[in-house]
């Protein structure tokens, strides 16, 4: 069950509308790392987890919360489009060449399709997809990728402060960088926390049996650079962070196989192959006629 309360978590009121500025801010509200896609990826999460309890009210909670950060997105690009210009053009040239300048730098399905308010795209008008969420049902798996999206989303937002002088549109994004701070460290956290408490460890999935891998290769830092530097990181050696190997390091590959000869589709794939023309040709016919592969 949804209920929405008319109020927002914290102010969104710039101090002078910017049809520009609102562009760039789509990308907060729409982009692969934007609130919409965490809003969407924890609800999923939940919606997808096997067992009740703390975890899964976590993820609801912060679903719920970044829900409203679309909204004070929205609200606060919405009030930047407020005084975003027409446009109107005479003679295919802008009139006053300020507002061409705004009218080249915004978006202009904001006013086109949107009416001067917020769209569910990135900061180049592409379209959110629901391909940007992650909800594998492997709770390590999902709060490590939760943890990733705080990270990307943050130094966004942290970029973005950098571009605006409106100290109204900083607030916001100050209070949004400190939510990305606490959920960070909320998902390190979890992930953490389910790993002591054994409900899944490294190398995840975890109930997946590692004597099915072919092992020889689990901890081998394979070297396919010219770069000679990775072999001084402790991924080249040293014990593992699962705790279960020891890395090396191999410049190369350790493993090899023969090239399989090629392949050689239905002939009615009609793709080239070595085979003559006319013999093609009449496979494809009598597959046909038999009416089978």
């Amino acid at each position: 069950m949804f209920f929405h309360r008319q109020e927002l978590q914290f102010k969104a009121t710039p101090d002078q509308p910017d049809a520009v500025f609102a562009r760039k801010l789509q990308e907060l509200l729409g982009g692969q790392y934007g609130e919409i896609t965490v809003a969407m990826q924890y609800m999923f999460q939940g919606w997808n987890m096997h067992i009740p309890g703390k975890y899964r009210d976590l993820v609801f909670g912060i679903a719920s919360e970044e829900f409203g950060h679309v909204e004070m997105l929205a609200t606060m690009i919405a009030q930047l489009l407020e005084k975003a210009p027409i446009g109107v053009t005479g003679d295919a040239l802008q009139d006053d060449p300020t507002v061409a300048a705004v009218i080249g730098g915004m978006d202009v399905q904001h006013a086109i399709v949107a009416g001067a308010g917020a769209r569910p795209v990135d900061s180049n008008g592409n379209p959110w997809q629901g391909s940007y969420i992650t909800g594998s049902g492997n709770l390590l798996a999902d709060f490590t990728a939760n943890a990733n999206a705080e990270m990307q989303g943050r130094t966004q937002a942290a970029r973005m402060y950098h571009m605006t002088n409106d100290s109204g549109v900083r607030d916001l994004l100050s209070f949004l960088i400190a939510r990305d701070t606490m959920h960070q460290n909320q998902w390190a956290a979890a992930a953490k926390e389910l790993q002591a408490e054994g409900y899944e460890l490294m190398p995840t999935p975890s109930n997946f049996p590692q004597s099915k891998e072919y092992q020889a290769v689990s901890y081998q830092y394979l070297n396919f650079s010219d770069g000679k530097s990775a072999a001084e990181g402790s991924w080249a050696s040293g014990p593992t962070p699962d705790g279960k190997g020891e890395f090396s390091y191999h410049d190369g590959p350790t493993t090899t196989a023969p090239m399989p000869p090629p392949t050689h589709p239905d002939s009615r794939m009609y793709g080239t192959t070595e085979l003559p023309n006319t013999i093609e040709k009449t496979a494809g016919s009598v597959q046909d006629k038999l009416n089978r592969e």
